[in-house]
């Protein structure tokens, strides 16, 4: 297996300082190291983070393709994983009433998720596994 160190995911925005209050009201928090005009890096763990990159920037790194619209096309659905219901409970209903749009809501054979579309369109899925239930 490979020795990741870090992950980095990388979400192209339309408007950073949105983007960046819409998280925060979330309670991310973000490495002003690597925060400028064009990105931000939120943190989502020690080793997972995701850059939210202004659209003309993001663009520069593929400049044969041309980025998705996210609120009516899906190349991805980026699942964060948590302890306990409450805490899937607890983020999810700050994302809606920060203004993310309810996404697919699941609790079937221990997997509980609740997914929501962020202000940009990307899909976020919160999840708790019960490993003991059949």
């Amino acid at each position: 297996m490979p020795n990741v160190k870090m992950t980095f995911i990388n979400l192209p925005v339309k408007d950073l300082n949105e983007s960046i209050a819409f998280y925060t009201e979330l309670g991310f928090k973000f490495n002003p190291d690597f925060t400028d005009e064009n990105a931000t890096c939120m943190i989502i763990n020690d080793t997972t983070f995701a850059m939210l990159l202004v659209e003309p920037f993001f663009k520069q790194f593929l400049p044969s393709t041309e980025i998705a619209d996210y609120k009516t096309t899906t190349s991805v659905i980026n699942a964060l994983s948590f302890e306990t219901r409450d805490e899937v409970d607890e983020l999810y209903e700050k994302a809606i009433n920060a203004g993310a749009k309810k996404g697919y809501l699941m609790d079937e054979q221990g997997m509980y998720s609740k997914s929501f579309h962020d202000i940009n369109g990307h899909i976020l899925e919160l999840f708790h596994m019960d490993m003991n239930s059949k």
